[in-house]
This record gives structure tokens, sequence and C-alpha cells, in this order.
């Protein structure tokens, strides 16, 4: 299953509506006093947009992406002006500022923090000739939030299992990528440690509670696929065998989700469980050895997902359409 350039242009048309689309805005703001009583824009001149800030960091990673792996996209030079226009030192000063603002330790971790560094990996891949200039505007906040990546898993105690935001595993494996990409070995190590010392141990998942009603990630999928980037090779195959040891079986991991209510923002999320969930599966199953049948198993599922919550992305629902196509995208890659 591969996407089409007419599928790429349509997910694109998304976020370069809602990147500039300031409300509805589900805002998450500490006020400290009367003066931070402000609006989306204010707070957030580059990251207002996409219903909320994380949404936001991922629809500029998506545009990145699509603009980069598809070069006859015809929105290209829309997608240059949409950085042109906020991706500026002044800007970006503001979204660095609001993290430093006292009482803001917690804002959007450890979701957003891994997207601002898969954001960054995103635009230094891409050759295009103002990619460099953009990325170094928005530097000193991607040097702000790996400093508290380090004190923040070091703190953290017991890994954070949930379908949403709060998922440990999901920011893990983002934040070991952008750290792979640029052969930042103090920042590898540390999420390595703490990735181990979260889920080495685990076996028997309990995979068939999921999903949860409101999750768009797998706890269980998620952290596999963490694993399998932190673990060598052959030790992650029988790690994988003790983890879910019969995959086949759990059959409300590997059936896709059914969603209720597109038009809910919390139930809609389910659309992206069966995105992330192929994205999950794809490539736990590139992992395992080819006569695993557990590989198969995940390749069947992952079309059954794609199947299921492809059909969703674009849908005239706002509370899927500010951030689906992001995970669309991870569910059809084909390239990284």
């Amino acid at each position: 299953m591969h996407l089409t350039l007419d599928q790429v242009s349509a997910f694109v048309r998304l976020p370069l509506r809602s990147l500039r689309h300031e409300y509805p805005n589900h805002i998450m703001h500490v006020l400290n006093d009367a003066q931070d009583a402000q609006t989306p824009r204010a707070l957030h001149p580059v990251f207002y947009g996409c219903y909320d800030w994380h949404s936001a960091v991922h629809g500029y990673w998506l545009l990145a992406r699509c603009a980069r792996l598809y070069p006859a996209l015809p929105q290209q030079d829309e997608i240059a002006q949409m950085f042109d226009d906020h991706f500026t030192a002044a800007n970006m000063q503001q979204e660095l500022a609001y993290f430093q603002t006292p009482g803001r330790v917690s804002f959007e971790r450890p979701y957003g923090w891994a997207w601002i560094m898969a954001l960054a990996q995103e635009l230094e891949t891409w050759q295009h000739p103002k990619a460099k200039d953009w990325l170094a505007m928005m530097e000193p906040l991607v040097a702000e939030i790996r400093s508290r990546v380090f004190s923040y898993f070091a703190k953290l105690g017991y890994a954070i299992r949930v379908g949403t935001h709060y998922n440990s595993a999901f920011a893990l494996k983002l934040i070991l990528d952008f750290a792979r990409h640029r052969n930042d070995a103090e920042l590898d190590s540390a999420i390595v440690t703490a990735s181990c010392r979260y889920f080495m141990g685990d076996s028997n998942y309990p995979a068939h509670y999921e999903p949860g009603g409101d999750e768009f990630l797998s706890a269980a999928l998620t952290e596999a696929l963490l694993m399998a980037d932190v673990l060598e090779a052959d030790v992650f195959v029988d790690w994988f065998a003790q983890y879910l040891p019969k995959l086949a079986d759990i059959d409300r991991l590997m059936t896709p989700a059914e969603v209720s209510d597109h038009s809910d923002p919390k139930i809609a999320h389910l659309n992206g469980l069966n995105l992330s969930r192929a994205w999950c599966m794809k490539r736990i199953a590139r992992c395992l050895p080819e006569n695993d049948p557990a590989a198969a198993t995940l390749n069947a599922a992952a079309r059954r997902h794609i199947e299921a919550g492809l059909p969703h992305v674009v849908s005239g629902e706002y509370a899927g359409e500010h951030w689906l196509a992001t995970f669309a995208m991870l569910a059809m890659e084909t390239v990284n």
C-alpha cells in the first residue's frame, strides 16, 4: 500500500489551513498572573494553530516530510511560505520564553517535546535551500527541550503507559531517532538507559485490555517499537517472544478499533490509534525473522488498520483533520 501524490497533496492541505487556524483552540496554559491571559497566537506565534500546540508542531513536521519525500508536490511554494512566515528569530524566541517562564516545567511533556525533536530532525534532513535557516531559528528551543529530557526521565520512576500524549515509550522513540540522527551519544545513552529501566523486564503484556476509549496510541505496540530500536536484533526477537507470546490470539490488539463518532475530539482519537498501530506493526515486523509467524500476523493486521483509519483522515471533521494526517503519514511510510 503506497500513497499517491494526490493523497499526499490532500494530507498537506490540512495543516496548510489548520496552522493558520487559531480557533477553536484547546489551550493548556498556566497563568501566573492576569497578564498571562492572552490569545493562543499571542502566546505562541509559531505553534498557535491546529487546535493545540503539539498538533501544530507535528503539522509542520508533516509539511516538511511531505515536501521532502514528494518533490512534485504542488504545494511546495505554499509550504515554504508557511515556514518563512512563522519560523523567525523573534517568534521562536517567544516560544522559548514561554517554556522558561516559572510554573511551566511540564508544558507539553513529553509528547510535544518529542515532536519538536522530530521536526528538527526533518528540517535537518530536508534539502530545501531555506531548511537550515528555519532549523537555526528553532535550535534554542530544541536545546531547551533536550536539557529537559535528561532531567525528566532521570526522575520519572515509572513509565507512563497510557495510550495518549503522556505515553513514555512514544516520546522515547522519537527522541531516540533524533539522538541517533545527530550522533548525540549522550542523549542516545540516556534514552536507552531509561527504556531498559522501564521496559526490559516486561513479559506477557496485557494487550487484551486495549484499547481505551480515547486512545490514539497502543501502549503495547509503542513499547515494542521502541525496544526494537533499543535492543540488538537477536535480543529483541527473544524479548518480543516473551512480551507478546500469543500475538495472533489478542483479538482486541489485532482488530481495528471502531469509532462511534468521528466528530467527537476524544472518540476520534481511535482513528489515530488505527493508524499508529499500523505504523508500529509494520516497523516491528521488519525487526522479526521472515519466518516468524508474528511478522505475518503484524503485517496482515497493519493492512486492516490502514484500511480502517485512512478514509477518515480527510473527513471534513476538524476533530480529526487538525492532526490525523501526521499518523497517516507514519502508517504509510515507505522510507525514512
